[in-house]
């Protein structure tokens, strides 16, 4: 139920933002219509991210994130419904052997996970069952024992048989005001408060939590190192193994492409080893190299060889045979063939191959981070979830995807400085 009123929320911010700045705001922008330029239905390069939506959209994340975990940036009233806090009353009604039967009630104070209380004193009352009290933490559950105040006990074959009138029995459960009671198999109320539609911070801190965890790390550092050095660890992890890569599957893919016979060696290796993620290379390479550095590089070279060897391959073999002929026919000799046309012409392949590779490594080193390393965000991740120390496992998934996303940005960007003639003919 929480889960689709999300996504209703997520898609009415989305539709309602796409009419709101498609459809008044930018006409109501003046054009410079000299800059227009005309073009058909598909024409991937007059598409642009638009910057509103982009915004909006990272602020839809946060407002979400905000409001289901009752951030203190938002204002009440944007809240989503929280765990139930307070006291609580049923009546049960007990049973004894003899079949007379009696009523009493259970007064429960739901107080704060954080926050220590006790349970109030209620008057016993008459009959032979007692009023009871109890305390549950919120977002907890609690069993009830009440009969043991009670004159006539379950050991004495009594037995609760109702909750607020409606008849209950072992694996029943009744709704009751701000929660629900459920018998368990031996009899014994289990009393479970409203938990409303916010998560707990234990599985999904607000903003503000995480933002002071990042303050703190930065300052004192996580088991022994800053967060500057663990993110470098992680990235020269990267770069070392994609940079290895990219030096033996660029050649390897040129050769591939251009002769028979390296295609028909190597291509069932390629082939085989292309499907296979990189994961499932972490315990054979554990046993081979160990948890050291060698085995993390080792590791990310062989995520990357494969992908650029196939994208080195495609350029080759995507480059317009007519300009090769127009080469031959002006005197050009293999290697001014290989320098001026082959190159060139798979470069746009090569960098999107790249751009795949890097976005594997990065996603693989946190992963092999987590199986065996010292430093590293992978290594913060997984030390954190061990202690249920969830600020810094978002901050640590924040990191990757930031970073990962700026190396990504920095791909595009040399590809457009060294490749301008990308989708040009």
């Amino acid at each position: 139920m929480t889960g689709l009123f999300v996504l209703a929320i997520y898609v009415g911010i989305f539709v309602a933002s796409f009419f709101i700045i498609t459809k008044v705001v930018n006409r109501a922008v003046s054009r410079d219509y000299t800059s227009l330029k005309t073009v058909t239905f598909g024409d991937e390069s007059a598409v642009r991210p638009n910057r509103w939506a982009g915004i909006i959209s990272i602020l839809t994340l946060f407002l979400i994130w905000g409001m289901f975990t009752g951030s203190n940036l938002l204002p009440k009233f944007l809240h989503a419904p929280g765990a139930f806090v307070g006291d609580v009353e049923f009546t049960y009604t007990a049973e004894a052997e003899d079949g007379s039967r009696d009523d009493a009630t259970v007064t429960v104070v739901v107080h704060p996970r954080e926050e220590t209380v006790d349970a109030p004193e209620v008057d016993p009352g008459d009959g032979f069952a007692k009023n009871d009290s109890a305390k549950i933490a919120q977002w907890r559950t609690g069993l009830i024992r009440v009969d043991s105040n009670d004159d006539i006990k379950k050991s004495d074959g009594a037995k609760v048989v109702a909750i607020n009138g409606t008849p209950i029995s072992p694996g029943v459960t009744v709704e009751v005001e701000n929660g629900a009671v459920t018998l368990s198999d031996k009899g014994t109320p289990n009393f479970a408060p409203e938990r409303g539609w916010q998560m707990e911070p234990l599985y999904l801190p607000p903003p503000e939590d995480v933002a002071s965890r990042t303050v703190k790390v930065l300052s004192e550092g996580f088991r022994g190192f800053t967060l500057i050095e663990h993110l470098g660890y992680s990235l020269f992890r990267v770069v070392a193994g994609f940079i290895v890569g990219a030096l033996v599957g660029i050649p390897l893919g040129y050769a591939m492409g251009l002769s028979n016979w390296f295609r028909g060696w190597f291509d069932p290796i390629v082939e085989f080893m292309r499907p296979v993620p990189p994961l499932a290379l972490i315990p054979l390479i554990i046993i081979w190299f160990g948890i050291g550095e060698s085995g993390k590089i080792i590791l990310l070279f062989l995520a990357a060889l494969w992908i650029m060897a196939i994208a080195a391959r495609s350029g080759v073999s995507g480059v317009n045979i007519s300009k090769v002929h127009a080469a031959y026919s002006l005197g050009a000799s293999k290697w001014q063939i290989m320098r001026y046309v082959i190159v060139p012409n798979s470069l746009p392949e090569i960098f999107t191959g790249a751009r795949v590779a890097m976005g594997v490594c990065w996603g693989t080193v946190v992963a092999a981070e987590l199986v065996a390393a010292e430093q590293g965000a992978g290594m913060m991740i997984m030390v954190a979830s061990r202690f249920q120390n969830t600020d810094i496992v978002i901050l640590g998934i924040i990191l990757i995807g930031v970073i990962g996303f700026g190396i990504d940005m920095l791909m595009r960007w040399a590809e457009r400085l060294l490749v301008p003639w990308k989708g040009k003919s």
